[in-house]
């Protein structure tokens, strides 16, 4: 099974204020993704990993932590998910969809742990 981290988001009351100090520190390039009723403002740490700069509000801050699978690796994910009865979903706003259709890849899917962590899995393969 391939899994690799492919992009952590992280909380803040200004997002672009917070990547952008972020990245003048660290000596690297911004950039913006959007999706559907959200926006990001991306620093690419390298070309396997970003870290996306979203805002909340300071008493819902909780963190986003995103891998990308093989296609097979997908599959046996999305089996376990089904099998322990866990609700998934096709959107970090509707985690219990049971859809895997996502923004960016041809598949990929959100689910919460108890303590409200947002994991998502995605893949590049159909």
């Amino acid at each position: 099974m391939t899994i690799k981290l492919d992009h952590l988001v992280v909380y803040a009351k200004d997002h672009n204020k917070a990547a952008h100090e972020f990245a003048d520190v660290m000596d690297l390039p911004l950039g913006r993704v959007a999706g559907v009723g959200y926006e990001f403002t991306v620093v690419r740490i390298n070309v396997e990993l970003s870290i996306y700069f979203m805002d909340r509000d300071e008493n819902n801050l909780e963190q986003h932590v995103a891998f990308n699978v093989d296609g097979s690796s997908f599959d046996h994910i999305l089996k376990r998910l089904k099998k322990k009865k866990m609700a998934f979903g096709s959107s970090p706003y509707e985690t219990n969809n049971q859809r895997t259709d996502h923004d960016f890849v041809p598949r990929g899917l959100f689910w919460t742990n108890v303590d409200g962590c947002l994991f998502e899995i995605m893949t590049n393969e159909v």
